[in-house]
């Protein structure tokens, strides 16, 4: 894999930095890389005439993986624009928690020695979808459906293959992957899902009542979701970053995608590793 796309955070001045970095350890080690014509433009000029610069719709036609500069929310943003396009993702950590990017930005040129050697594997992580207003959503993390507008409860109904799971009562729901089991589910109380499980998990968000539990399913199932709100709307979001109003009433069927969202992870690292580190499990606490 020596044709690489480079895919940063525009809200990360570091993204930026190392960025440029990683394009001049590729362009020296033999590869090539391409960017959009936003991250170029912050490149000595130099490296920019070096760099092939292309829209990220169109990544695929040059590239065999791409790198993601920024935290977390960086690949979460990847995974959605690389769907479906069997582009691996590699994420280089410029965040903080760096759960999903586990590559240290201040290793860079070990991880593109490692890359470049093939000393690398490569995940599957489920991905779920579904459709408003004829338009196709994933994600990777979860789907989430939240109060708006005002300090009192929502009701989100649930229904696994039409068969109603509960009325929830609460301030939401949370739809999460297990990817995302340990994102916005986990500060919930969800429990933490390895990510090969075959499984989705349904959330509630400060329940009314204390007997609601997070719910894990089979993923084969297909979701329904209704929600009801005394402001007569409700926000639904992707991954935590596009939102949408939906209104009383809205039926949002869930399920899992045929597509899955490759990710590049260290060879010598597994999850368990993973929860040990960023979790501090089997931390002392002396």
């Amino acid at each position: 894999m020596k044709n690489i796309g480079l895919f940063e955070n525009n809200s990360k001045p570091m993204a930026h930095k190392y960025a440029e970095a990683t394009a001049k350890i590729i362009i020296e080690s033999g590869g090539q890389c391409c960017a959009s014509k936003e991250l170029v433009s912050t490149f000595s000029s130099e490296l920019a005439e070096k760099v092939k610069q292309l829209p990220i719709a169109e990544f695929d036609k040059f590239a065999d993986i791409v790198l993601s500069f920024g935290g977390d929310g960086t690949i979460l943003s990847a995974a959605r624009a690389f769907i479906g396009k069997n582009l691996p993702i590699m994420g280089i950590n410029v965040g903080k928690l760096g759960f999903l990017a586990e590559f240290s930005a201040d290793e860079i040129e070990v991880s593109i020695n490692q890359l470049f050697n093939g000393n690398y594997r490569l995940v599957d992580r489920t991905a779920f979808e579904t459709e408003i207003n004829g338009q196709k959503h994933y994600a990777l993390n979860d789907f989430v459906f939240e109060k708006t507008g005002s300090s009192r409860i929502i009701t989100v109904s649930a229904y696994a293959n039409g068969s109603l799971i509960a009325h929830y009562h609460a301030d939401g729901l949370i739809v999460a992957t297990p990817t995302g089991s340990t994102a916005y589910s986990l500060s919930c109380n969800g429990p933490i899902i390895v990510p090969n499980t075959e499984v989705m998990c349904l959330t509630p968000i400060s329940p009314h009542t204390m007997t609601l539990r997070p719910l894990v399913l089979p993923d084969t199932v297909e979701l329904k979701i209704v929600v009801n709100s005394h402001s007569g709307t409700a926000n639904f979001s992707v991954d935590g970053q596009e939102n949408y109003t939906i209104e009383n009433g809205t039926e949002i069927n869930i399920r899992r995608s045929e597509e899955k969202v490759k990710l590049v992870k260290p060879m010598d690292n597994s999850y368990y590793d993973l929860l040990r580190k960023k979790l501090l499990w089997s931390a002392s606490a002396i």
